[in-house]
């Protein structure tokens, strides 16, 4: 919490039928990322690769944030922070990749709050459904389009 306000948590597991280390490199390919409508592009800044400290910077229709890795764990797990963005927004997410059985369990959390300079709670309530559906699941369901045999 910050401030005192809840977070709108988001969080998506799937089981694609993939082994973890060609999920987790496809999920942290900031390329990969457009196949949610929500993102028209998506790139490393500065030509870097996924490390803890790169920084990636995804662009939408009416907003752009920049996402630097915290942690970075491969196959396993990586986690990240919006550092600049906008609407301005305080946003953190863990993605993780976990065997399973001939497959990957991908579980992917994200919790965000808007401050009332990048519309609040209002715009917070409209977006997390948003979120979950057109940027989420549309890149899991991307993921498994492009890796499931």
């Amino acid at each position: 919490m910050r401030g005192g306000n809840v977070m709108v948590q988001i969080h998506e597991q799937r089981i694609l039928a993939a082994p973890p280390e060609r999920v987790f490199d496809w999920l942290l390919d900031p390329a990969n990322l457009t196949v949610s409508p929500w993102f028209r592009k998506a790139a490393w800044l500065r030509d870097t690769g996924p490390g803890v400290g790169a920084t990636r910077e995804l662009k939408g229709v009416g907003f752009w944030v920049h996402e630097q890795l915290t942690a970075y764990e491969p196959p396993h797990s990586c986690s990240y922070r919006v550092v600049a963005g906008f609407p301005p927004a305080h946003q953190s997410g863990t993605l993780t990749c976990t065997p399973s059985g001939d497959g990957t369990h991908v579980d992917w959390e994200s919790v965000y709050t808007l401050p009332l300079r990048g519309g609040g709670k209002p715009v917070e309530v409209l977006t997390a459904p948003l979120l979950r559906s057109f940027a989420f699941r549309a890149i899991l369901t991307g993921c498994a389009k492009a890796l499931e045999v």
